[in-house]
């Protein structure tokens, strides 16, 4: 057989073809041989392969951060506004504005304002000078650049870190804004603005200050040298419209039959313990709690700042005290409600328990004070009681801790757990139930909990709320007593 092409015109292509034709010759047979044992022959070992080259990858850069425009405004701007700010200061007597009511002083301020704007030959539209109108009276009468968000009712949280940095809670989200102040001088001035209201103060010489603003939103100011960028303020929003627990359900923080089961609950007069982490929504939950108080009750509210909005005619607010300049005149938490049990309460409400005050509200809830109520920090029952626990015992109460646990026992009935999950959303995780003591240990009972299943497209967290199993709570008589005993027994058949 030949390889390639052959050509009949080349020369050697007979020679080619006679070698073809000849008959093979065949090879002489070799002698036999004996054979001879195989012998493994050691293969050579294989080479490692040579390690891959390490191709370092550039570093990925975090996305940008986004900020959300509340209100366009350029530089030049709030440089117009500062002129016009300034000359409004120079040329305004802040005596006799403070004698008018609100509506008469915002009307003056406008009018001296537009008149600065036509002796300086300001070139500004309709809007912008609206809008410069709304920002000065604001400055002057209000909290200046934290108005527009003090309007939004869907903004949770306001935090400032310093004159050029403003973030905001929406639905569980922190978001970037585009908001800041004049400078951390005009900060300060609004930060003292508020907390002046309610009868405190920040300074050099108290830094740190709780307070609250008119429609009972929490306030916390850090100012200068503890906050090193500047004034640093917290606002906690609540809803212009007041939850209710029908609201809760709507949201999916609880299932009908648990909201239910807490209705019951709390008209049962049970003493209940409300447990979650910060922003978890405790405030929330207790004040939709406090809904199912008859109005013929007398209630003792006391808070550090006046937060709860009870809905009850026969309500008594108290509120604790910080020390003046020269140290003295605090009225401590303790105190408050050491004071109320002399005030012939039926129920007490305490804002968020975090000290020594825990073993007078466990009193005063073992002593005929049924369906008292209170907040504090904690991620599970189990740690919740144990928090007070050690509340108690950083009071300087030297008792046994067995002794204290029998207290807890036989004062707390309902321990609710909320939580705020990592897509935003708040739902309470937990009702369970003090049974009693078994030697040194807590006995607790679950009648509800949240199940996560997942999350879906969106990344929102999705669950239900399903019961134990428990047909019969400790409760039961108590609920029997009100009449309750019918919705009780229902509301834990839905649940299974």
């Amino acid at each position: 057989m030949a390889f390639g092409k052959r050509s009949s015109g080349a020369p050697g292509a007979a020679a080619t073809a006679a070698v073809l034709s000849k008959p093979p010759v065949e090879a002489p047979a070799d002698p036999p041989v004996a054979e001879k044992p195989a012998i493994a022959v050691p293969k050579p070992a294989a080479k490692a392969p040579k390690p891959a080259p390490i191709v370092l990858k550039p570093p990925v850069e975090p996305p940008a951060e986004k900020v959300t425009n509340v209100n366009e405004r350029s530089e030049e701007y709030y440089a117009t506004k500062t002129t016009i700010f300034n000359a409004l200061i120079d040329t305004i007597d802040l005596g006799q504005l403070a004698q008018l009511d609100q509506d008469s002083a915002r009307e003056e301020i406008r009018d001296i304002v537009v008149e600065i704007i036509a002796i300086k030959n300001v070139v500004m539209s309709i809007s912008e000078q609206e809008h410069l109108l709304d920002d000065i009276c604001n400055d002057v009468l209000g909290y200046g650049p934290l108005e527009p968000l003090l309007a939004r009712d869907d903004i949770a949280d306001i935090m400032v870190n310093g004159a050029d940095t403003c973030y905001i809670e929406v639905n569980g989200k922190i978001e970037r804004t585009n908001i800041r102040f004049r400078d951390n001088a005009q900060l300060m001035n609004i930060c003292q603005r508020i907390v002046s209201q309610v009868g405190r103060r920040v300074d050099d010489a108290s830094p740190i200050c709780d307070a609250r603003l008119l429609d009972g939103s929490r306030v916390n100011v850090i100012a200068p040298p503890l906050a090193i960028d500047g004034p640093t303020l917290t606002i906690r929003k609540f809803k212009k419209d007041k939850l209710k627990l029908s609201d809760l359900v709507n949201f999916g923080s609880i299932s009908e039959a648990g909201a239910e089961m807490l209705r019951i609950i709390g008209h049962s007069r049970c003493n209940i313990l409300i447990s979650g982490g910060t922003g978890s929504g405790k405030t929330t939950l207790l004040n939709c709690l406090t809904a199912f108080i008859e109005p013929s009750e007398r209630v003792i509210t006391c808070e550090d700042s006046a937060e709860l909005q009870l809905q009850q005619p026969h309500v008594v607010r108290l509120e604790t005290r910080p020390p003046n300049i020269e140290g003295s005149g605090e009225v401590s938490m303790r105190e408050l409600v050491k004071n109320c049990l002399r005030m012939r309460p039926e129920r007490i409400i305490v804002g968020e328990v975090r000290g020594p005050e825990a073993f007078d509200l466990l009193q005063a809830m073992n002593t005929g004070h049924d369906g008292s109520m209170g907040t504090l920090h904690a991620n599970s029952p189990r740690e919740a009681l144990s928090r007070v626990e050690s509340m108690i015992t950083m009071g300087g109460f030297t008792l046994p801790a067995k002794t204290i646990r029998e207290m807890i026992v036989g004062s707390i009935d309902i321990v609710v757990q909320a939580s705020r999950l990592r897509d935003g959303s708040r739902r309470i995780m937990q009702v369970t139930e003090v049974m009693g003591l078994e030697g040194d240990t807590v006995v607790l009972q679950d009648l509800l909990k949240f199940e996560i299943d997942g999350e879906n497209e969106d990344g929102n967290i999705t669950g239900k709320h399903c019961g134990t199993g428990i047909g019969r709570p400790r409760f039961w008589e108590r609920a029997q007593y009100y009449g309750l005993e019918k919705e009780l027994a229902k509301a834990l058949d839905e649940l299974e």
